[in-house]
């Protein structure tokens, strides 16, 4: 059911200041009337009709309103599937997105913010992948989800760690995408694939051309730096160790772990998409935002919102009702006078 409220059509301050002001000015203007009795011609009526009038103009100020919850909602035809590497080596303090130094998934989860305001009622599906790859968060258009998975990403714990492969977000990616596309066959679907783009693994990467077979167009985003960095050790809390580094095997040294921006743009070709490596001076901006799709869509949402609709015809109604007979006695009157 339905509830009633107040909604202000110009805030709460100055609403109510003009309302009680109009009010004010009309019984000052019936007081004044009927101290000057018999020496005006206005009469209880109409100023009865005149304060009806501005208290009608009062209620409208105020814009009485009814409160609306809902489960659905219009969003944009536009499906954008997010993958960003958690392996180890997105634990390296190399990467920049504007700004100073910051891990590689620190700056990870910055792409993901602007890719989130880049696609305003899209919905997103955010997808991890190290050794092995899992659907962190289904397709949904509420865009605070994503963001709040982008803010506690953590590099998946050495202990468990099996070494880079790049191609593990495509187990994810092709089933959850064909199943997006049978759903909503017109949408414009887009990957965006974050990584240091470190293969280290014997097996040889699979390619992502499968892709296209669902996807429209797809974003490589590079991040770290080819100078590259020591890789941290990661507890199984997904915490790093503090001054405990990876070791080579072959050499008993820290690993260093580096940029491979040649896997990331083979990647996004693939994809038949771009390829961007954000840094100090580069971040996600219009220019790397492929073009969303005009249609919009009906959905629901499994969180209930709320919105208010005003409800003022029928005081609208009145109001035009009082003013013509208002404009009628005036007429009446002046014909009198002449």
């Amino acid at each position: 059911m339905s509830e009633l409220t107040l909604s202000p059509m110009f805030g709460w301050v100055i609403s109510p200041v003009l309302a009680v002001a109009i009010v004010t000015l009309a019984v000052a203007g019936m007081v004044h009337a009927w101290r000057q009795r018999p020496d005006t011609d206005a009469t209880a009526l109409g100023w009865t009709r005149r304060l009806l009038i501005a208290l009608v103009l009062a209620v409208m100020l105020l814009t009485p309103s009814t409160v609306v919850r809902t489960q659905s909602r219009a969003v944009n035809a536009t499906d954008v599937f997010i993958a960003v590497d958690v392996t180890g080596s997105m634990a390296v303090k190399d990467a920049h997105y504007g700004g100073g130094a910051i891990t590689r998934l620190e700056a990870a989860g910055k792409v993901v913010n602007d890719v989130t305001a880049r696609y305003p009622d899209a919905s997103f599906a955010a997808i991890g992948f190290g050794t092995s790859a899992t659907l962190d968060v289904p397709i949904t258009p509420d865009a605070r989800a994503i963001d709040n998975w982008a803010r506690t990403l953590q590099a998946e714990p050495t202990s468990t760690s099996s070494g880079s492969n790049l191609d593990k977000a495509v187990d994810v990616l092709l089933p959850t995408m064909k199943t997006v596309r049978q759903q909503h066959p017109d949408d414009t679907i887009i990957v965006v694939y974050i990584s240091d783009g470190e293969q280290n693994t014997n097996q040889t990467r699979r390619t992502f051309s499968s892709l296209r077979a669902y996807a429209d167009t797809g974003i490589s985003v590079g991040v770290g730096s080819t100078a590259g960095g020591n890789i941290p050790r990661i507890g199984d809390d997904g915490k790093v160790i503090a001054g405990q580094y990876v070791k080579d095997p072959s050499t008993g040294s820290p690993d260093v772990s580096k940029l491979d921006e040649k896997n990331l743009k083979a990647i996004a070709d693939e994809m038949s998409g771009s390829y961007v490596h954000v840094d100090a001076n580069r971040v996600i901006g219009e220019q790397d935002a492929a073009e969303a799709s005009k249609d919009y869509r009906m959905t629901q949402t499994h969180k209930s919102r709320t919105h208010t609709v005003p409800v003022v015809w029928p005081f609208a109604a009145a109001l035009c009702a009082l003013l013509v007979w208002e404009a009628l006695d005036w007429m009446a009157k002046s014909r009198r006078l002449l």
